[in-house]
């Protein structure tokens, strides 16, 4: 530096000036994150997989039971973390079914997506191959998601799915109607047994529309065969 240069005594303002605007933007990231629902978030994140989202979230305290689950669900925007296997386990079933309650875990899913907290029965839990009536030995099943859809206020959406195999039965002709056909025998099995109020239920069918593996081998002709039973989101 020559003798005859100037100190620019306001230089350091430069220096501060940005480090004030780098803590202002870290103040405004900190407000819109806490701003954040974790909810809509997460289901955002599910559109850009292209799949829905399992309920195994971290964060926060594990709900077992449905009905408690459900509402919790609703009433928080926070994360929570359910343990299928434990959920499934505290179903309340006969000792003749205690085989069954170690298999729930493989042949149920609960999953979120926009439709809402969505309990899907797959293989052959509840029907068998082109057929439309529920099985009698898992209707204490059934009892178990009656409990949390009494427990709970949400309206409920039950959808059936057929897998692509022709239908062998002579009440319906096509996998649409085999379909409604399987939602309408377990919407019958809430509101006739279990006493449900009917105007929270509404039922369909997407046929083999909607499959969640190729029809390519018996085993995923099964898990194409389910019926979803939703807790519309509030």
């Amino acid at each position: 530096m020559s003798e005859n240069q100037e100190i620019d005594s306001n230089a350091w303002m430069v220096t501060f000036a940005d480090l004030v605007m780098l803590l202002l933007t870290f103040f405004v990231l900190l407000l819109t994150m806490s701003s954040m629902d974790a909810k809509k978030l997460e289901n955002l994140f599910t559109h850009f997989k292209d799949a829905t989202g399992v309920l195994e979230f971290s964060g926060a305290k594990e709900v077992s039971e449905l009905a408690a689950f459900v509402k919790k669900y609703s009433d928080t925007s926070n994360m929570l973390v359910i343990d299928q296997s434990k959920f499934f386990a505290s179903f309340d079933l006969p000792e003749s079914l205690q085989v069954m309650r170690k298999k729930l875990e493989y042949k149920m899913d609960l999953i979120d997506d926009e439709r809402g907290i969505v309990l899907s029965f797959h293989e052959d839990i509840l029907f068998a191959a082109g057929e439309a009536t529920a099985g009698k030995e898992l209707f204490p099943v059934l009892d178990a998601i009656a409990e949390g859809i009494e427990g709970s206020s949400n309206d409920i959406l039950i959808m059936g799915h057929a897998d692509s195999s022709p239908v062998g039965d002579n009440k319906n002709n096509t996998n649409w109607e085999l379909s409604i056909s399987r939602g309408l025998s377990v919407l019958e099995y809430f509101l006739k047994q279990k006493q449900l109020d009917p105007e929270r239920f509404s039922v369909g069918g997407y046929g083999a529309s909607r499959p969640v593996h190729p029809g390519d081998s018996p085993e995923h002709q099964a898990l194409n065969r389910r019926v979803e039973i939703i807790f519309k989101h509030l």
